[in-house]
């Protein structure tokens, strides 16, 4: 029996017993409305409808007759049979977006209650306190967050999905799979933000080894020996900040944790089974639907982006290594062997000291100073170009 119902008939039990002593002049009609919790006046009122209709008359009729605002039956059955066919598993705040965007009119409450009342989804833990949380950054711009999520996005498949969003919004500027994290995927993250935005002010990261060194185990991390990584931000002016606990990049893990949960289902939903689709997928759809749902305003007007205005963010954004150049004019780098070929300027590059560039694709570039000798293929094949300078 719900509360309400518990409340009525304890009501009417206490009427019956002060009715019988106000009848019998034990109480006065004062002393009965008293007992009663009510006025003199209420009190008659229901003396009058006690009298004409009996006990019955003292019911509270919303109990007994349906709301007009009451969903019809059939919508509510329509509504479960959806979540069973098609979205089983998925938590509710999901299920809600896609609702409303496929037309649904009610509010999230009466979703997630008719959810909960059919056994679909069962009822959270209350979640603990959040006892300090860090303030936003005040523009876009200021503070970019940058990681990686390994995870069965598909069946049987571990990827990482890389993600490079602005602290001040939540608004996710770059999201793509790829089989491991690491400084390739990170170069790939901020070009895309670049290209799209603007130079930023720093990035957020956690401590993996293509970010920073960490000369102790468990220690703090570098400022002087820097990565690949960090050696493109900081040619590029972008500051670079260090998380020392998963509680500390508390915006971006909860960001994670909403992409495992919805992310799959919606990959599975479109039948999506290999990198490249679900990275269209991400572009397409799904991207552009979380950053409509999950982003906010920033606190101030303004922004912290500048326009890139060189033409040169390959070269940046890539691995940089020094060789000498052995007597062959050759230069040997990971496996192979780069020919650079005769030029103009000097009549050849031997014991030179040369500047090998490793670019996101596997492509290679054999750089002397500002000055651009060769460009080679991911097997170390010689192209044919015009010679470009760098950055």
């Amino acid at each position: 029996m719900r509360r309400t119902e518990v409340l009525q008939e304890i009501r009417k039990m206490r009427f019956e017993e002060t009715f019988k002593n106000w009848t019998e002049k034990r109480l006065s009609q004062e002393e009965a409305a008293r007992l009663l919790g009510v006025c003199s006046r209420t009190f008659r009122r229901y003396v009058d409808r006690y009298e004409e209709a009996g006990i019955e008359g003292l019911m509270d009729k919303r109990l007994s007759q349906p709301s007009s605002r009451r969903a019809p039956m059939d919508e509510v059955f329509a509504l479960t049979q959806q979540y069973k066919n098609r979205y089983q598993g998925w938590n509710v705040k999901h299920f809600y977006s896609w609702y409303r965007r496929e037309g649904g009119q009610r509010s999230y409450t009466w979703v997630k209650n008719k959810l909960q009342s059919e056994g679909l989804v069962t009822k959270s833990a209350k979640k603990g306190k959040h006892r300090k949380r860090r303030k936003r950054s005040p523009i876009d711009g200021m503070m970019l967050h940058q990681d990686g999520s390994t995870h069965q996005w598909v069946p049987d498949k571990m990827w990482d999905l890389i993600v490079t969003m602005d602290d001040a919004t939540s608004e996710h500027y770059s999201m793509f799979f790829v089989h491991e994290e690491g400084t390739v995927s990170s170069f790939e993250g901020v070009e895309e933000v670049i290209i799209k935005k603007g130079l930023f002010s720093s990035l957020y990261t956690d401590r993996a080894s293509h970010y920073w060194y960490t000369p102790e185990s468990g220690g703090k991390v570098s400022k002087v020996q820097l990565t690949q990584f960090g050696r493109a931000m900081k040619q590029l002016g972008i500051e670079m900040i260090a998380a020392y606990s998963p509680e500390a990049r508390g915006r971006s893990e909860r960001a994670f944790q909403t992409h495992q949960e919805r992310l799959p289902k919606e990959l599975a939903l479109n039948g999506i089974t290999t990198m490249e689709a679900a990275n269209r997928y991400l572009v397409e759809i799904y991207q552009p639907a979380y950053n409509d749902e999950f982003m906010v305003s920033a606190a101030e007007q303004g922004t912290g982006f500048v326009e890139w205005a060189g033409s040169n963010l390959e070269n940046i954004l890539c691995e940089h290594y020094e060789r000498t150049v052995s007597a062959d004019n050759c230069v040997n780098f990971a496996g192979k062997i780069l020919q650079i070929p005769a030029d103009k300027y000097r009549c050849h590059y031997v014991r030179v000291k040369v500047r090998v560039h490793k670019y996101t694709d596997g492509s290679m570039a054999v750089f002397h100073g500002p000055r651009k000798l060769a460009d080679y293929d991911w097997q170390g094949n010689l192209k044919k170009q015009k010679k470009q300078e760098a950055a």
